[in-house]
């Protein structure tokens, strides 16, 4: 694949209001008309491109919408408060009750409980699948099966999701492909693959800062314009509008998100290659090992490398526990949860950000006590930070 995203978002020349190189945050809550008319044509939807209040639309969010669908290639898109808000949305604006769900096991913890715990109030079924045996994928579609959904890079397991083939199912069975993409922005763009709403947790590496919530929905105009409007959307009415100071701050971070991606992925190759020398149960798609690194080299970008995202087997919680506490007071990075930032993260993820799931399924989809997720930052000295990790392991005999 030959991707243009970074230039795409180049492209999108967005001057401020006086000729600011920035766009202009707008700071409104709500927008004033000349004519009655046109207020109430906007309410209609007869009337276009008019904003009337911000949680209809905002400049500012407007502009970030625009470089996301830029990014994903897609015709629109909207923005939203979280990534979980952009799942939820996106989800509750296609099925009713009665509707059915195929969705991956692997997955993150605060989906995996939406779709498993939250919309069974709302009597919609969800079958959870392993998103990389097809044939399984197939067999668990319904008469009323609506969605497909999956992650490019599932959290935490790391299986790589086929999208081609998942959306040749999907359209034999007319369901909607549904892919959150938050682990792989850049190195691959669902939607030119087949997928019709790519999802976001732009708080990751969307953002890079670790210093704000958002998300986004990327995906046709048809359906952006369904999640907005103001008599039936999702979006409008439930209201999970992104701040525009937000916008405007995450706007910025994204045009640095090419070079970024590059040295979050040079630096999980080098320290997955250099732990599993180790004799580590390394977990990491650049790895040939990997089950999913053929099909993630199909459909990936090469210059943006396998991401930075990557994982390690210590058998147990407490080797895990005593490992990051250790490698946090090394200097490594950080224990917490979240990715995406410039310094690395790790964390025990049935522990944390996989908690949800219960023990049962983490067990079912192949999750030990002792997997400990790593973000991988953007060093500048990989060697020294692979050096601290090293002397953690040998220093509680891990190695």
């Amino acid at each position: 694949m030959n991707y243009d995203s970074a230039s795409n978002i180049q492209d999108l020349l967005q001057f401020g209001e006086f000729g600011d190189v920035n766009p202009s945050i707008t700071d409104s809550a709500t927008y004033t008309f000349m004519q009655a008319k046109t207020m109430s044509e906007t309410f209609d939807g007869t009337e276009k491109g008019c904003y009337l209040y911000s949680r209809h639309w905002n400049p500012s969010n407007r502009y970030l919408a625009d470089a996301m669908a830029a990014l994903e290639g897609t015709e629109s898109a909207w923005v939203t408060a979280s990534g979980m808000s952009a799942i939820t949305t996106a989800i509750l604006q296609i099925c009713n009750s009665g509707d059915h769900i195929v969705s991956s096991l692997s997955t993150y913890g605060g989906t995996f409980a939406f779709l498993n715990n939250y919309l069974k109030k709302f009597n919609i079924e969800v079958s959870f699948v392993d998103i990389t045996d097809l044939a399984e994928v197939e067999a668990a579609i319904k008469p009323n099966t609506k969605i497909i959904y999956t992650e490019t890079m599932t959290n935490p397991m790391l299986q790589v999701s086929d999208v081609p083939a998942l959306a040749k199912i999907s359209k034999k069975c007319g369901a909607k492909l549904l892919i959150d993409n938050t682990f792989t922005p850049m190195i691959v763009q669902p939607a030119l693959l087949g997928a019709d709403i790519v999802l976001y947790s732009m708080t990751k590496f969307i953002n890079g800062k670790n210093d704000c919530l958002a998300g986004a929905i990327c995906a046709s105009n048809e359906f952006i314009e369904a999640i907005s409007s103001v008599n039936d959307g999702t979006a409008m009415l439930l209201g999970p509008v992104l701040d525009p100071f937000r916008s405007s701050s995450i706007l910025k971070n994204l045009h640095t998100l090419h070079i970024r991606m590059k040295q979050h992925s040079s630096n999980a190759m080098y320290l997955a290659e250099k732990l599993s020398e180790l004799g580590l149960q390394v977990s990491y798609p650049g790895l040939t090992n990997h089950k999913g690194h053929e099909t993630l080299k199909r459909i990936m970008n090469p210059e943006f490398g396998f991401g930075g995202i990557f994982s390690i087997d210590m058998d147990s919680m407490e080797k895990a526990s005593a490992l990051m506490e250790k490698m946090e007071m090394e200097g490594v990075g950080y224990l917490a949860v979240s990715l995406g930032y410039f310094k690395t993260l790790f964390s025990n993820s049935g522990k944390s950000t996989s908690s949800e799931i219960p023990e049962e399924k983490q067990k079912e989809m192949g999750m030990s006590n002792g997997l400990v997720r790593f973000s991988v930052g953007l060093d500048m000295d990989i060697h020294r930070t692979f050096d601290r990790i090293k002397k953690s392991l040998v220093e509680l005999e891990l190695i």
